[in-house]
C-alpha cells in the first residue's frame, strides 16, 4: 500500500475519531461530562499521548535510519566506481574494453534505480550478467608485471565491494516500519481525537482545528512512510553521487 493511501487511511480515523467524540457529547447523560469525569479522561489521554509521542519518534528514527544507511551507502559506492575507473585507467590501455564496459553497467544501473520521467518504480535488483561479465572480462586480464598484477588484484577487490554494496542495498528496500506498531499507534491517536471532540463545544472554529489537526498528524505519518522508501516518491535519495561518478568514468 502507497504512503499516500495510508496517510489518508489515517486521516480518516484520526478525523473520525473526533467526530465520533462530537457525536458521543451530544447522546451522553451530562453526569458523565462532569469535572472530575474530564480530569480522568485528561490523565488517561495524557499517558496514551505520551505513548503515543514515544512510539512515533521510534518510528521516525527508524525510517530515517534506513534514509540516511542507503544514502551513505551509495556515496560510498560512487566513490569505489570513480576508484574502480582509475586503477584500471593505470593497468594500461587493455582494460579499455572492461572500462567501456562498466560504463555501460553504472549508466544502466543509474536508469533502473532512478527512471527517467517517474516512467515506473525504482528497481534495485542487481544486473548479475552484466556485473558478472565486467568482473570476469577483468579477471581475464593478463598482467605482464608486478605492478599490472597489484593492479588487477584491487580492481578486483573494488568490483567485488561495489557488487557488494549494490546488493546490500537491494536487500535492504523492505520496509523497517513495522505496520502492526503503526496500527497501533493510529489507534491511539484515534482515541485522543475522539477524547478531544468528547469535551469540545460543537461549532465551526473547533471542527475546523480538529479537521486541520489530524490533517497534520496523517501528514506526519505520510512523511515517515516516504523516508522509508528512499528511491521511490518525493523523499527520495539524489542520484547526483552515482551520476557525477558516472561522468568521470573513460576519462
Amino acid at each position: 500500500m502507497s504512503p499516500l493511501a495510508v496517510a489518508v487511511i489515517v486521516f480518516g480515523c484520526v478525523f473520525g475519531g473526533a467526530l465520533l467524540g462530537l457525536f458521543l457529547q451530544t447522546r451522553l447523560p451530562k453526569h458523565h461530562l462532569n469535572p472530575e469525569t474530564k480530569d480522568l479522561v485528561k490523565l488517561c489521554m495524557g499517558l496514551i499521548g505520551t505513548m503515543s509521542a514515544l512510539v512515533l519518534g521510534l518510528l521516525v528514527g527508524s525510517a530515517k535510519g534506513s534514509y540516511d544507511t542507503q544514502r551513505t551507502e551509495l556515496i560510498q559506492m560512487s566513490a569505489k566506481v570513480v576508484l574502480l575507473d582509475r586503477v584500471l585507467a593505470h593497468y594500461g590501455p587493455e582494460t579499455k574494453e572492461a572500462r567501456d564496459l562498466f560504463r555501460r553497467f553504472v549508466a544502466g544501473t543509474i536508469e533502473t534505480m532512478w527512471p527517467a520521467h517517474g516512467s515506473g518504480p525504482a528497481q534495485l535488483k542487481p544486473d548479475k550478467d552484466a556485473g558478472e561479465s565486467f568482473y570476469d572480462k577483468v579477471q581475464s586480464l593478463s598482467p605482464q608485471n608486478d605492478a599490472q598484477r597489484s593492479m588487477q588484484s584491487q580492481a578486483l577487490s573494488i568490483a567485488m565491494d561495489v557488487g557488494q554494496t549494490r546488493s546490500l542495498m537491494f536487500q535492504q528496500t523492505d520496509r523497517s516500519i513495522s505496520m502492526p506498531l503503526l496500527v497501533v499507534v493510529v489507534c491511539w491517536l484515534a482515541i485522543i481525537f475522539a477524547s478531544f471532540g468528547l469535551f469540545a463545544h460543537p461549532n465551526g472554529l473547533a471542527t475546523g482545528v480538529l479537521l486541520i489537526s489530524a490533517l497534520s498528524v496523517s501528514a506526519a505519518i505520510f512523511l515517515i512512510l516516504e523516508l522509508d522508501q528512499p528511491f521511490d516518491g518525493l523523499i527520495r535519495i539524489s542520484s547526483g553521487p552515482l551520476r557525477s561518478a558516472l561522468a568521470q568514468l573513460g576519462r
